[in-house]
């Protein structure tokens, strides 16, 4: 007797009572499976048939390896879900002998005995469809969750191997991930992210220099389109420009110093913020920081021509000053022009993240990150915004890292999948988020510049620089509750967190907002305007308008 045989004639002699209705039959059988522990329907035994039997192909066939996986340590998924304790016990095996088999679908030789009856009420289609198509329905979505399973298991599997320095156990598991992910849904869900992430681990394997920073042109693509296509960057410049607009209060002289100036998306917002300020709009001095251009163009003072055109146009007065810098710790005072008298803020949208991997300042004792702290702390700026990737993904044990990574980026991706974004923006979006993958998993050493760490973290080291926090107020808040009302599908949710803001996807927040002052007990180093630096001036490009 084959394996389905006997799954024939209990469906035949099941149906044989002249009183007793298919349907009847099926979920009698279900509620006997059910009853039993078993998490298996009528329907699915075919399938469950075909993996016990190349189990029993195993055991004959192969009885040492059999033996072996009869007596592993190995904790295998609970017998009662009956395909997914098969498959577990068959992906023990070596691959190479016995190929993990996909679930088979049901062929024309082998017809279903209850294809006329009335289907289960498990979709919410089941009016559209017909039995027999609700029936695959239901077995492929299983098979896409099994697969899904497995996937993260492998890639835990394979980012172990990593870590212990396998890099022959990790290839293998690459190649099997691969393999499955030819049979699994790539565009959304679990498929696509670990699509990424195995590209990544591919990367740092075998090509560890093509997960390198994307060049300049290409950056600011990215960056772009991740702007237009979800909240974050947006809900990030609303919060720090309300931030700044409140400390300016009463100034008339102000300077901003942005960490990335990248298109300067974020001050025509300001900018018109300030022209209707009661009493005039102030004097605005704009710093903006990013690297040199590629091709030799200003890129910077092109961005600041079309600033001071915006701001011309609604009266207020304005300068710009650029400032090319491969690397934020190449920046020195000095170049900054701080005027005396003016009011200074200090703009940092998910840069400072990037100066924990840059090695040591300076001066002795001090890291990158300390020194800029402590030259941001001599400018005594009214107000410092930062905004970081509410992530942890700068511990030293590539697993852990690598963990937490599949996790923050498994919301994103869900995150952005909710978006009303048209697919092409999306897409690229995407490819912003994957050069950050890649960064996080395929670099090491000072190529690691995606060094995301936590609210909590970044509060022990502002405040151990000098700083305090502040308070992002009321109105931050009802700003960035008000840009998800205009931009956002539903899921995204702000919440407050001791005074700072944060956005994320349903109850996974996925970055944070904060607001710093120098503290009153900090010891104040020399300013910039005592600074001596001798560096060439040719890194520096200013435009007054």
């Amino acid at each position: 007797m084959g394996p389905y045989d006997s799954v024939g004639s209990c469906s035949s002699s099941s149906s044989s009572g002249p009183e007793k209705s298919s349907t009847t039959t099926i979920s009698e059988m279900d509620g006997h499976l059910a009853e039993a522990g078993y998490r298996v329907r009528l329907s699915d035994l075919r399938q469950v048939a075909q993996r016990l039997e190349h189990l029993d192909n195993v055991r004959i066939n192969a009885p040492d390896e059999f033996s072996q996986l009869a007596s592993s340590d190995t904790v295998h998924y609970n017998p009662s879900n009956m395909a997914s304790w098969v498959d577990s016990m068959l992906s023990e095996l070596p691959y190479d002998l016995f190929p993990f088999p996909f679930p088979l679908p049901q062929t024309p030789d082998l017809p279903d005995p209850f294809a006329e009856s009335v289907p289960w009420p498990t979709t919410t289609h089941q009016q559209q469809l017909g039995p027999y198509t609700v029936v695959v329905a239901a077995a492929a979505d299983q098979e896409e969750e099994d697969s899904g399973i497995r996937l993260v298991h492998l890639l835990m599997a394979c980012a172990e191997s990593v870590q212990i320095g396998d890099s022959s156990i990790a290839g293998s598991l690459i190649r099997e991930i691969q393999r499955i992910l030819t049979h699994v849904n790539t565009s959304s869900g679990i498929g696509k992210v670990a699509g990424y992430f195995v590209d990544a681990l591919s990367c740092r394997l075998f090509s560890p220099q093509t997960a390198l920073s994307a060049a300049t042109a290409e950056s600011e693509i990215l960056y772009h389109h991740f702007y237009e296509a979800c909240p974050y960057l947006k809900f990030a410049h609303f919060t720090a420009n309300q931030a700044i607009l409140e400390a300016f209060t009463a100034h008339d002289s102000v300077h901003v110093i942005d960490f990335n100036l990248m298109h300067g998306l974020q001050w025509p917002a300001l900018i018109q913020a300030l022209a209707l300020r009661p009493g005039g709009p102030p004097l605005l001095r704009l710093t903006g920081i990013g690297p040199p251009s590629p091709d030799g163009r200003d890129t910077l003072r092109e961005i600041g021509l079309r600033l001071a055109e915006l701001a011309w146009s609604v009266n207020v007065r304005f300068a710009f000053r650029g400032v090319a810098a491969a690397r934020l710790d190449d920046v020195k005072p000095w170049m900054l022009q701080v005027n005396p008298g003016e009011a200074v803020a200090v703009n940092s949208i998910m840069q400072l993240h990037k100066l924990l991997g840059s090695g040591p300042g300076p001066s002795p004792g001090q890291s990158s990150l300390d020194t800029v702290l402590g030259w941001i702390r001599g400018l005594n700026p009214k107000i410092m915004t930062v905004v970081e990737q509410e992530a942890n993904h700068n511990q030293p044990g590539f697993l852990e890292r690598f963990t937490e990574a599949l996790y923050y980026y498994s919301t994103m991706f869900d995150s952005l999948d909710g978006c009303a974004a048209a697919e092409s923006v999306r897409v690229v979006a995407e490819m912003y988020v994957q050069r950050e993958i890649w960064n996080v998993v395929g670099c090491e050493g000072a190529g690691r510049v995606e060094r995301h760490e936590p609210l909590s973290k970044w509060r022990e080291r502002l405040g151990g620089a000098g700083f305090k926090g502040v308070h992002l107020g009321s109105n931050a808040f009802k700003q960035a509750s008000m840009l998800l009302t205009l931009f956002s599908a539903e899921g995204y949710c702000v919440d407050e967190n001791d005074g700072c803001l944060t956005l994320g996807w349903h109850s996974r927040p996925l970055i944070a907002a904060s607001a710093w002052q120098v503290a009153a007990d900090a010891s104040t180093p020399a300013t910039a305007a005592t600074a001596t630096e001798t560096m060439s001036h040719e890194l520096v490009k200013e435009s007054t308008m």
